[in-house]
């Protein structure tokens, strides 16, 4: 399978603390062989403390916990960040053989914590076996052609603009450009948007969608080669350029392929729990929250609480079978939504 970005799942597998993972390691079993059976294909004892080893993967795995690497990224053996985890991890051993040693494995506060961690260990283990069997090139190449059949494209404007403080400057401005001066040079020199006016003000391809309000209004209708402005934007006054209007451009696999493999990832994991909760008898026993005078109140559409079955958690990602808008989108104007994927007003089945 393609190594694509399932693995970075957020609260999945990077939340145990380091401490934990020590003691599960030497109180738990390891289903592949006892303690020191090698945990994955082509793995390397890099340590011993004791009768127990360290594998290559416990480095790098406590290195993604602590967020100094991303999951499935190389973490060179002879890097100084590779010593730095490896001492950590030898540290962690060396602090949970002593809490064995004390028998700090039989209070029942410690008991509870480590049974709490195995059960997300687990928990984890088989979210991530399932993402595995699911997210994959066969299902990411089959939402994305589903989801270019059913996207219904629109037109893309390429624009440069210029971006003062005053109507009065942008006046200026555009005083100069009828009489020949160069965008790029005007925009390099005046344009207060750092973001542009060292390119000449050049916008790229965007949909009016993307853009603040004023710039749909004011280039609804503008054709190539026309100077339009000054119009009034949260930035400052802006001259525009219409450099080019086309078709939009789909979306390339590549582009695409982070955002469905996190549509396909929470899709994969959402439904897993509703199935679960379904078959099992879930009771919240707490009582109702108490209302406090002047305190924070839950919205009228939020779900009663009562005893019996759950309801499953709200859906972290569109519903399943909703269609995704796909489309990349060039450096926004100062204001603009910057985001890639712009989900449809209704769900697409």
């Amino acid at each position: 399978m393609t190594p694509i970005a399932h693995r970075a799942l957020p609260g999945l597998g990077t939340a145990l603390a380091a401490a934990l993972v020590a003691v599960l390691a030497l109180s738990a079993c390891s289903e592949r062989g006892g303690p020191n059976g090698k945990p994955e294909p082509g793995d390397k004892v890099v340590a011993r403390v004791g009768d127990e080893v360290i594998w290559t993967s416990d480095v790098k795995r406590e290195a993604v916990a602590q967020g100094v690497i991303s999951e499935g990224e190389p973490l060179d053996p002879a890097s100084t960040q590779f010593r730095s985890t490896l001492d950590e991890v030898i540290d962690q051993k060396l602090l949970a053989r002593e809490a064995l040693r004390m028998k700090l494995d039989k209070d029942p506060r410690a008991a509870r914590r480590v049974q709490a961690a195995r059960e997300k260990v687990l928990g984890d283990v088989l979210v991530e076996g399932r993402v595995d069997k699911a997210v994959n090139e066969t299902a990411i190449r089959a939402l994305y052609a589903e989801q270019q059949r059913l996207a219904k494209t629109g037109e893309e404007i390429r624009a440069r603009q210029i971006v003062v403080p005053t109507q009065a400057d942008a006046d200026g401005v555009k005083k100069l450009l009828t009489t020949g001066a160069s965008f790029d040079a005007v925009a390099m020199q005046r344009s207060t948007d750092q973001n542009t006016r060292f390119n000449g003000g050049d916008l790229g391809y965007f949909t009016l969608d993307a853009m603040p309000e004023p710039y749909g209004v004011a280039l609804k209708t503008a054709k190539p080669g026309e100077l339009v402005g000054p119009f009034e934007t949260a930035a400052g006054f802006v001259v525009v350029k219409v450099e080019d209007r086309r078709p939009e451009q789909p979306i390339s696999l590549d582009e695409a392929r982070p955002q469905i493999v996190r549509f396909l990832t929470y899709d994969e994991i959402r439904t897993l729990l509703a199935k679960l909760r379904a078959a099992t008898r879930v009771e919240v026993t707490l009582p109702p929250p108490v209302k406090v005078p002047g305190g924070p109140t839950e919205p009228a559409s939020a779900a009663p609480q009562t005893a019996g079955p759950a309801a499953p958690p709200a859906a972290p990602a569109p519903a399943p079978g909703a269609q995704l808008r796909l489309n990349s989108q060039a450096a926004p104007a100062p204001g603009a939504r910057a985001s890639t994927v712009r989900p449809p007003l209704t769900a697409a089945h």
